[in-house]
C-alpha cells in the first residue's frame, strides 16, 4: 500500500506524486525548483538548488521526518561545472554522516532553464 505525502507544492499536471511513503516507512520523492505557486526558477543554480532541497525538507516534515532521514540522493544537473555550486548548498541542507549520493549530467531537464532535478529516498521513523 502507498500513501500520497502533501509536499505542500501545487497539483501536478504531469502524471505522478511528489512524494509517495511506501507500507512501513520508505518515502520516494523527487523534486526541482518548484515555488509554492507552481512556477519554476530558472535564476542561478545556487538559488535553485536551495529551492529544491527546501522542497524535500518540507516534504520530509511532512511525512514527519527530517533530512537526517534521507538515504540516498540523485542529483541530475545540466552544467557538471555547476556541482561546486551544488555541492556548497548541499551542505547547508545536509550533514555527516552524508546520504548516499549520485550526480549525474543531462543533456536538459522538463523546463527550459531549469538546472537542477533531484530524487531522494528517506527511511522514516515508525510510529
Amino acid at each position: 500500500m502507498k500513501q500520497v505525502i502533501d509536499a505542500g507544492l501545487p497539483p501536478l499536471k504531469q502524471p505522478f506524486s511528489w512524494a509517495v511513503k511506501a507500507t512501513g516507512a520508505m518515502l520516494f520523492t523527487a523534486h526541482g525548483p518548484v515555488r509554492q505557486d507552481g512556477s519554476i526558477d530558472t535564476g542561478s543554480i545556487e538559488a535553485q538548488t536551495r529551492l529544491t532541497f527546501g522542497n524535500l525538507r518540507r516534504t520530509l516534515e511532512n511525512a514527519g521526518g527530517t533530512l537526517a532521514d534521507v538515504t540516498q540522493v540523485l542529483i541530475y544537473m545540466t552544467d557538471v561545472k555547476d556541482m561546486p555550486a551544488i555541492d556548497a548548498v548541499y551542505r547547508e541542507f545536509f550533514e555527516a554522516p552524508y546520504p548516499n549520493r549520485s550526480s549525474a549530467a543531462v543533456a536538459a531537464l522538463v523546463v527550459p532553464g531549469m538546472k537542477i532535478e533531484i530524487v531522494a529516498y528517506a527511511m522514516l521513523a515508525q510510529g
